[in-house]
């Protein structure tokens, strides 16, 4: 850094280290949090290795939604079974088993755990291992566990720290932009200087490498921040309204509307299942829904949120083999007739943002790589606390210094 700054230098410096010791470790804690529900799937399914799959005979064909639902209901006395979650069957005898979500005990209550069940018996195999602790994450990274959840400080503080991201990335772009360095300087860290020389260009390079995507999560983070941003981005996304917030808000996660692969997703449309709905054929909506669906659609992952009394729709949220953009199909919950089906590979690009703004969030959006890129970022958060703290300490140390060697005043020996 110069050693005279210009007033506006000055300022943003002067802000860039105000924030970096406040909102930084909150950013810093974010980022840890963030990079562990980065890969939060396949750490639970590694975790539940001995239940995600079961070994089934290839005659014995998987049940019915509703029937999978009401013999898993027998099982659990009590527990009413508002989603399922199915996956596309394998080869060799072995079928992926279903993850069924509960309804709360009441308004405002607790969820059970979910569990994983043998999709031909209904045979429940066992809870879902690490769901409890990956709830406990997303709201240490959302709110802070903080009371009031998402009506309370701590979503306004995670938001005001994301804000806090785009100064730091603006001030930080600004206070390195003197236009006399090299390029060498800008992209490549001098790790041989001394002292506060290395860590200034290791926090500064690092930031300058990492600054497109910090950008990214940063603004896609403040959608589930501020209703008024979130409503701003999506018509500048779609040209259209937002849809009900309900619809977009994460339920137990980060950000963002959950993966149809996610085991806790929370996009039930009622704490009520109703399995026994049936058109004038006799079959349950659901299942009709279901089955209308299977024969239309290749999906990898499908989840089925089961109708409440009051529900008009059965929701099928489902991802393509391959692919990590979220697709949905919508059914009529009395007749179990198509209403809709968005699928990703049709829209264009700002609407698949918009529908998968947790993709985007994580990096999951623009492909494999970018996703442990991202990853890596928010890991590389607590990094930039620790050389921040580092870099003014030393700077304090330094000033000290300095003001023991400068001269000192001859008192006045008060002889005449």
């Amino acid at each position: 850094m110069p050693a005279a700054l210009s007033p506006v230098r000055t300022v943003l410096f002067r802000l860039h280290w105000a924030l970096g010791l406040t909102a930084g470790l909150v950013l810093a804690l974010m980022g840890f949090t963030g990079a562990l529900m980065s890969y939060e799937e396949a750490i639970t399914a590694l975790a539940n290795r001995d239940r995600v799959q079961v070994a089934a005979p290839q005659e014995r064909p998987a049940l019915t939604p509703s029937a999978l639902a009401a013999r898993i209901e027998a099982q659990l006395s009590g527990r009413r079974v508002a989603a399922l979650t199915l996956s596309e069957a394998s080869d060799h005898g072995v079928v992926p088993s279903a993850v069924a979500r509960f309804a709360r005990d009441r308004a405002g209550g607790e969820r059970p755990p979910s569990v994983y069940a043998d999709p031909t018996d209904g045979t429940v195999l066992g809870p879902v291992r690490l769901e409890a602790f990956f709830a406990t994450v997303r709201a240490l990274h959302r709110w802070l566990l903080i009371p009031g959840d998402g009506k309370g400080w701590g979503r306004t503080i995670t938001g005001l720290c994301a804000l806090a991201l785009l100064v730091f990335l603006g001030s930080g772009l600004y206070l390195r932009w003197p236009g006399r360095h090299g390029w060498r300087v800008w992209l490549r860290p001098n790790l041989a200087r001394p002292g506060r020389a290395r860590w200034w260009s290791l926090h500064a390079v690092a930031g300058t490498w990492l600054l497109p995507v910090y950008a990214v999560i940063a603004l896609s983070g403040l959608w589930w921040s501020y209703d008024g941003y979130r409503a701003a981005a999506t018509w500048l996304l779609t040209g259209q309204a937002p849809p009900d917030r309900a619809e977009t808000r994460p339920a137990e996660g980060g950000s963002g509307r959950k993966s149809a692969d996610h085991p806790s997703s929370d996009h039930t449309s009622s704490d009520h299942t109703s399995s026994d709905r049936k058109p004038p054929d006799g079959i349950p909506a659901v299942d009709k829904a279901w089955a209308d669906f299977s024969a239309t659609h290749t999906a990898a992952l499908a989840t089925l949120t089961l109708p409440g009394p009051e529900a008009g729709t059965i929701r099928i949220r489902w991802h393509a083999p391959h692919a990590t953009l979220r697709n949905e199909a919508t059914y009529d919950a009395r007749t179990g007739a198509g209403l809709d089906d968005r699928r990703a590979a049709e829209a264009g690009l700002g609407p698949r943002m918009a529908d998968n703004m947790l993709e985007v969030h994580r990096g999951r959006f623009f492909g494999a790589p970018m996703a442990l890129l991202f990853c890596l970022a928010a890991l590389a958060l607590p990094g930039f606390f620790a050389t921040g703290l580092t870099l003014y300490v030393l700077r304090r140390r330094a000033g000290r210094r300095a003001l023991g060697r400068a001269p000192r005043p001859v008192a006045a020996s008060g002889r005449g």
